[in-house]
């Protein structure tokens, strides 16, 4: 490596930084540049030498930069105790029957103590007499102290598991209402993963651990107090240890909130690799990848076991440290209370219920530490929880601000005007430029171009699945931006290329989206059926109506699912049809009982259709053919096919629209 010194520049410079130090260090070392560059001579023992210089100097600032702290605000707790709040009169009688448990518990150690004194200490001739009723009364306490326990544990997992699906539905709600550009940045087992694993963390770190901490809470403090009242000087060797341990569990809260994130963020991918291949399953097994998909998904396990190996250790190492501190507490109150017996302090049974209150202190003490990670490892799950249910969506669905139209406008002009329109997830791919396009109401519409020229685009923009970024969509002269999203929808009916069939039956599937299914008629049902050409086969399987379609439909053809598709939108009489390319993917007998079925339907609409078949298109009162997010050329079929320099006619000789 050597460089003349004229060749010395600050990009070699930036070199030697980019390798020796951290990228967050940033030096001002323009000052120390030119000083080097004026009196370094050319040969490479000068350039080690600079590298050095800026080696001890990364150093230094690495040594002096501030570390970064994890911050736990009080708005995080707070928030997510809030889950809480609407059970809690439930909460409250579980708190009362946990003082009763946690007292009942604490009375142990002072019972047995005073037990044991009176043992050693009473008269033989009536301490069998006296220990039966001893025995019997502390019997019906314990009782008493049992019952208390198993109405606090079933009060508070009921608890939970309300506050974990009264999450979950918030959650999910938010996820439906919010716009297209959101499920184009975020994955679908991503979402999964939030819905199930995060909701059921967040909503048990504060009921179960909510529980356990204040019983372990109550405990610790009637422990100390107890330690306090029997021996002061024995609570001050046995409590010495008590503030190391609390500031280590609240450093360990600290990593494990990062932690869990970091594992629930593992969790997820692992769940979005499992849904995608799944779903993809025919895919698969169509181009023999089952090994290379075993493979795949054991790479996200072992990135979640390893995750999770991280935090075993973690917590092996906390509760190792914090179960040798209890047994010192434990070691020197028996050292120290030994001597105390030898010089007639204290008695045996005092001794004896000290040690089972300083063991109880361990316990809860532990049990508080446990708490407190667990509520953070609740505050870590919750974080990507909160992103989803904060999100407004762009293009919000609840809204109370739109303006009443009258429904009639469905029956005249769609308007693009002047669109520029770019998706959300791919900014700087331009799809539309200026564009400005009307279809006329009533009328049959037919959209060609190239593949990616943004036909489907048009549709996504009329159903408001997107804002453009410039110009509007208009229908009868109204930006569709001033209507409620449900009812603009309502009145557009639509039957895309790949149709979305529920895993329910067939007539679930066909009575889907209608604002009032339930009121739906099975006579109303059949005739769309038959308007669909799907009455015929549907009546040919054994449960008819009824039968189970699988999940995304796989236990239909291409062709029923369409005809099931295409029924679907005619029974809600839509006044807009909209067909993205509904034929393109069927054979020519499933092709023509659709395309019988539309031309049946298309009667009396605005009918916009997406293809790439000339059969579903010459017929259409207008063909609008869009290239580079412009319309290139406009007419009827007749005109269209007669200029020889367009570009539907060089479509048609590419037979990139196929003539049948």
């Amino acid at each position: 490596m050597f460089l003349a010194f004229k060749n010395i520049n600050k990009t070699h410079v930036n070199i030697l930084l980019k390798t020796s130090l951290r990228p967050n260090i940033k030096l001002d070392f323009n000052r120390s540049f030119t000083h080097l560059q004026k009196n370094f001579k050319p040969n490479n023992k000068n350039l080690k030498s600079l590298a050095n210089i800026f080696v001890r100097q990364a150093k230094f600032s690495a040594k002096n930069e501030p570390v970064k702290k994890v911050k736990i605000s009080k708005g995080e707790i707070k928030r997510l105790l809030s889950l809480a709040k609407p059970e809690k009169y439930k909460l409250a009688l579980a708190m009362v029957l946990l003082i009763i448990s946690s007292g009942v518990t604490m009375a142990v150690p002072f019972c047995i103590g005073k037990l044991i004194d009176f043992i050693q200490k009473g008269d033989k001739e009536t301490m069998k007499e006296n220990l039966k009723n001893i025995t019997l009364i502390m019997a019906g306490i314990f009782i008493i102290g049992a019952l208390a326990n198993f109405g606090r544990v079933f009060i508070i997992q009921s608890t939970g598991q309300r506050i974990v699906a009264r999450l979950r539905k918030n959650l999910f709600q938010s996820v439906m209402y919010q716009d297209m550009a959101f499920y184009d940045k975020n994955k679908t087992g991503e979402l999964i993963n939030r819905l199930s694993t995060d909701s059921e963390v967040v909503g048990l770190s504060i009921s179960q651990n909510l529980s356990d901490g204040l019983r372990s809470g109550i405990q610790a403090v009637g422990g100390i107090g107890m330690m306090l009242y029997m021996s002061p000087q024995l609570s001050a060797f046995g409590l010495a240890i008590v503030p190391a341990v609390t500031a280590f569990a609240i450093v360990f809260g600290r990593y494990i909130k990062k932690l869990s994130k970091k594992v629930q963020d593992v969790l997820a991918s692992a769940t979005e690799v499992a849904e995608e291949k799944m779903s993809n399953i025919r895919t698969v097994r169509a181009f023999a990848q089952e090994d290379k998909e075993i493979n795949a998904y054991t790479k996200s396990v072992t990135d979640v076991m390893n995750m999770k190996f991280k935090e075993a250790f973690a917590y092996g190492v906390f509760f190792g440290t914090t179960g040798l501190s209890g047994n010192l507490i434990v070691l020197s109150v028996f050292y120290f209370g030994g001597s105390y017996i030898a010089d007639q302090i204290i008695t045996v049974g005092d001794l004896s219920a000290f040690m089972l209150y300083s063991a109880w202190v361990g316990i809860s003490m532990s049990g508080l530490s446990s708490f407190y990670t667990e509520l953070m490892r609740g505050i870590g799950a919750s974080t990507r929880t909160w992103e989803i249910i904060d999100r407004q969506p762009k293009i919000p669905i609840l809204t109370s601000n739109k303006i009443e139209i009258d429904s009639r406008i469905f029956n005249k002009d769609i308007k693009f005007e002047n669109i520029h329109f770019s998706y959300p997830s791919r900014e700087e791919q331009t799809i539309f430029k200026n564009l400005d396009f009307t279809i006329p109401g009533g009328k049959i519409c037919a959209v060609v171009g190239p593949s990616g020229s943004g036909k489907s685009t048009l549709a996504s923009l009329l159903l408001r699945f997107y804002d453009p970024q410039e110009g509007s969509v208009k229908i009868g002269g109204h930006d569709i931006r001033l209507m409620s999203q449900s009812w603009l929808r309502n009145h557009i009916g639509t039957v895309p290329q790949e149709p979305a069939l529920f895993s329910m039956s067939i007539k679930d599937n066909i009575a889907y989206g209608l604002p009032n299914s339930e009121s739906i008629t099975m006579e109303q049902i059949y005739e769309a059926a038959r308007k669909a050409n799907a009455f015929s086969f549907i009546e040919q399987f054994p449960d008819k109506f009824n039968t189970m379609v699988g999940q995304r439909g796989l236990n239909l053809s291409g062709g029923q699912k369409q005809r099931i598709a295409l029924a679907r939108a005619i029974l809600r009489n839509p006044q807009i049809l909209l067909l993205d390319e509904a034929t393109s993917a069927l054979d020519a007998a499933s092709e023509h009982l659709v395309q019988e079925a539309l031309e049946r339907i298309m009667k009396d609409r605005t009918v916009i259709i997406i293809a790439h078949r000339l059969s579903t298109i010459k017929n259409a009162d207008i063909i609008a053919v869009i290239n580079g997010g412009r319309i290139m050329e406009q007419g009827s079929y007749n005109e269209l096919i007669q200029n020889d320099k367009g570009l539907f006619k060089e479509l048609v000789a590419r037979q990139t629209i196929k003539v049948d």
